[in-house]
C-alpha cells in the first residue's frame, strides 16, 4: 500500500471534506489478529520503532484491517517531531526507553480495508463513517482524526491549531475514491517569510552549480545559529547563484561563524550545518563557506522547536536594504499556544 498524497494550494476550497494536517509520520497500520504491521509513506516498515504503539493498535483497533494515519509525538501540550525522529533508532535498547519516556500516538484518519472487504473505491464519506463506527470510543494512545464539512470551522483549525504544532489544513473530495500515490487531495499550510543570512551553499550533484543555499539567524548570544536551507531553484537559476556568490566565496571555513562543522562535538552547544543524522546515512554532507554578509527574504510554514525552519524554505529575493545582524530569531512570529488535548478529543 502507498497513501494517498496532497497537492498544495494556497486557501481552503470549498465543499470539501477537511482534517487538520498533522506533523508527524505518515503511516498505513495493517492488523490481521495479533499480527500488527505499520509502514512508512515510502513502505517500510516502522513497526519495530514504535513497540508500544503496536501493542496499543493490537488491543485498539478492529481485528482485521487497514489505517492510513500518522505517528505523533506530543510534548507539553503540542507535537514535537524532534522527539519523533529520535526513535529511529538501530539499537533496540533505546527504542524501549523512548518508548517509556516519548510514548507515540496514532491519529487515524482513513479506513482502507476492513474484514474482508477492501475500501479503496468507496467514497470518502462512506469511508469516514465506517472509519468512526470501526473506532468509536476508542482510547489513547489512537485516535480519530478530527474532521468537518464547515470551511468556517475549518478556518478557524488553521488559524488555532498551529499553536498545538500542526502544519495547517488537509482538504478531501467528500466522494472521491482512495487514490494510492496520487496527490487526490489538497493541503493548505502556513507561509511566514523571514530575513536570514546566506552563509554557505552546498553543490548540486548534477554539477558545480549551487544545490541549496544554507541559512542562518542571529540568537540573543550574538551567535549564528544554521536554521535550515533554501533549495528548489531552476537549473538556469543554480549556475547564476554560483556566480553571483563567487565574491563571498572563502577558501576555508577557517574564520567561519561555522568553523566547527565537521566536530560532532560542536553540534551539542550550536546548530551547525552538516550534522551527521540517521537520515542522512552516508550522504556528503560539505559545504562551501561563504563570508556571512549577504541577506535574502525566505518564505517558510513554521519553526521546528523555535529553533529551525521545519521544512525548506523557499527563496523569494536578496535584501541588500537588510544588515546581516538584523536577522536575529526576534523577527519571527510565533503563534499563540493551543492545548494539542483540545484536539484530539473535539469532534
Amino acid at each position: 500500500m502507498k497513501p494517498m498524497l496532497a497537492k498544495s494550494v494556497a486557501s481552503i476550497p470549498p465543499g470539501m471534506h477537511y482534517e487538520a494536517k498533522w506533523d508527524g509520520f505518515r503511516a498505513i497500520v495493517f492488523r490481521d489478529g495479533a499480527e500488527v504491521e505499520v509502514g512508512s509513506r515510502t513502505g517500510k516498515p516502522l513497526t519495530r520503532y514504535f513497540p508500544e504503539l503496536v501493542v496499543a493498535l493490537e488491543q485498539r483497533v478492529p481485528e482485521r484491517c487497514v489505517l492510513d494515519g500518522e505517528i505523533v509525538i506530543a510534548r507539553d501540550g503540542r507535537l514535537d517531531f524532534d522527539a519523533l525522529t529520535e526513535r529511529i533508532h538501530p539499537a533496540q535498547s533505546r527504542v524501549r526507553t523512548l518508548a517509556e519516556r516519548t510514548p507515540s500516538s496514532f491519529v487515524a484518519f482513513d479506513l482502507l480495508a476492513l474484514a474482508d472487504e477492501s475500501l479503496l473505491d468507496v467514497p470518502l464519506t462512506d469511508r469516514r463513517a465506517l472509519l468512526s463506527r470501526a473506532l468509536e470510543g476508542v482510547t489513547a494512545p489512537v485516535h480519530v482524526a478530527p474532521a468537518t464539512t464547515d470551511i468556517d470551522l475549518a478556518t478557524r483549525w488553521f488559524e488555532q491549531y498551529e499553536g498545538a504544532g500542526l502544519d495547517g489544513v488537509v482538504a478531501k473530495p467528500l466522494t472521491g475514491r482512495y487514490l494510492q500515490d496520487e496527490r487526490a487531495m489538497f493541503k493548505i499550510k502556513h507561509e511566514r517569510t523571514a530575513d536570514v543570512v546566506v552563509a554557505g551553499y552546498r553543490l548540486h550533484k548534477s554539477g558545480p552549480v549551487v544545490g541549496s543555499l544554507l541559512l542562518g539567524l542571529y540568537d540573543d548570544k550574538g551567535a549564528l545559529q544554521h536554521v535550515g536551507v533554501s533549495a528548489a531553484f531552476p537549473m538556469k537559476r543554480r549556475a547564476e547563484l554560483i556566480e553571483e556568490l563567487e565574491p563571498l566565496r572563502m577558501a576555508d571555513a577557517a574564520g567561519h561563524p561555522w568553523a566547527a562543522w565537521a566536530e560532532e562535538a560542536a553540534h551539542e552547544t550550536a546548530r551547525l550545518p552538516g550534522a551527521p543524522s540517521r537520515w542522512s546515512g552516508k550522504k556528503d554532507l560539505s559545504w562551501v563557506p561563504l563570508r556571512p554578509e549577504r541577506v535574502a527574504e525566505v518564505a517558510y510554514d513554521h519553526m521546528e522547536n523555535g529553533a529551525r525552519f521545519r521544512h525548506t524554505a523557499r527563496f523569494r529575493r536578496w535584501r541588500p536594504d537588510r544588515t546581516p545582524d538584523s536577522c536575529t530569531y526576534a523577527q519571527l512570529e510565533e503563534p499563540v499556544r493551543y492545548d494539542l488535548q483540545e484536539i484530539l478529543s473535539g469532534p
